[in-house]
């Protein structure tokens, strides 16, 4: 019966968390989907009065959220840090979706083990999910464009010598690299389009993207703009350096893939052991919930998994 009630709650759960995804972040492609069909052709389904105040309410909360709970620095760093993930969200929109994860995790947590404890973390978990989700979208995205960069340093090369000038190679690039090359790039000259010089333009690229490799390729052409020379030719140099420097560090991560999988062994082995005792007998382990020295057993222990997993992660973490 628990179990039914269980799965309920999460189909419940995941059909209202899906609702407002769509609610609140579908809402401005929503508008300006209408706006761009009224102002291409003038015509269009119109949109009733009630439909069109429940997207200006949303419009409106979003906006308070932002004045109230985000100040200048805050919605400027997390704006940055959802455009090196790719994200086509808000910062407001980020913020919204935090306190449905924190609600939906907490909740979860409290029927499953009906504890205060585990009902309050279950609310950091939620609360910590999407800034974990979203820093691995960036480190995701941060190595497939170092991947695909030494590729798009041959084609700027190949460019150069056709007789293009650099800002014409972008554009090659643009329409022949993958992303998220192709979408760096594309920005790169829309903001050259808008009047920003090519000096701007590449450093506002190395803080949407904060690559070594890239730093390489935005100094050479720096400084080539200021003392002149052979830019094709430094390119080459600078392509087979970042290929070393990729080949070293993939034998690195092959030498040091044992250590790294006995660090989530270890760190998650006891979590997923104490939920199978529980799952077989929770009168056995609920003892731990309900006692202070249990509670200050489990402290001890999570605090003691994560410093392990937190040394096992620093000495396996070599830096070329």
């Amino acid at each position: 019966m628990k179990l039914l009630i269980l799965l309920l709650f999460l189909l419940s759960a995941f059909l209202f968390f899906s609702y407002f995804l769509q609610l609140f972040f579908l809402s401005n492609k929503k508008m300006e989907k209408r706006m761009a069909s009224y102002l291409l052709n003038g015509s269009g389904k119109k949109l009733d009065r009630k439909r069109m105040n429940v997207l200006l309410q949303i419009q409106l909360y979003k906006k308070s959220v932002k004045e109230r709970v985000l100040s200048k620095q805050k919605n400027e760093k997390l704006e940055e840090l959802l455009n090196r993930a790719g994200l086509a969200m808000k910062p407001e929109e980020y913020i919204i979706f935090q306190w449905i994860l924190t609600a939906l995790f907490g909740g979860v947590m409290y029927l499953l083990f009906s504890s205060w404890i585990m009902m309050v973390a279950g609310l950091g978990a939620g609360y910590l999910f999407p800034r974990w989700w979203v820093n691995k979208r960036v480190s995701k995205r941060l190595l497939k464009f170092n991947d695909g960069l030494p590729d798009m340093i041959m084609t700027i090369i190949g460019s150069l010598r056709a007789g293009f000038s650099f800002a014409q190679s972008l554009k090659t690039v643009s329409e022949e690299s993958e992303s998220p090359n192709k979408e760096e790039m594309e920005t790169v000259l829309k903001e050259m389009q808008y009047g920003s010089n090519i000096e701007d333009a590449l450093q506002m690229l190395k803080e949407r993207m904060p690559s070594e490799d890239l730093d390489l390729l935005i100094q050479a052409v720096l400084i080539q703009k200021q003392v002149g020379g052979n830019l094709a030719a430094i390119l080459e140099t600078i392509v087979q350096t970042i290929r070393d420097r990729n080949k070293i560090q993939r034998q690195i991560l092959t030498l040091t893939a044992q250590g790294r999988l006995s660090g989530i062994v270890i760190g998650l082995l006891p979590v997923a052991l104490g939920i199978v005792i529980y799952l077989l007998q929770p009168a056995y382990i609920s003892s731990f919930f309900n006692h202070p020295l249990g509670i200050l057993m489990i402290s001890i222990g999570i605090i003691s998994g994560f410093v392990g997993f937190a040394l096992i992660r620093k000495v396996t973490k070599i830096e070329v």
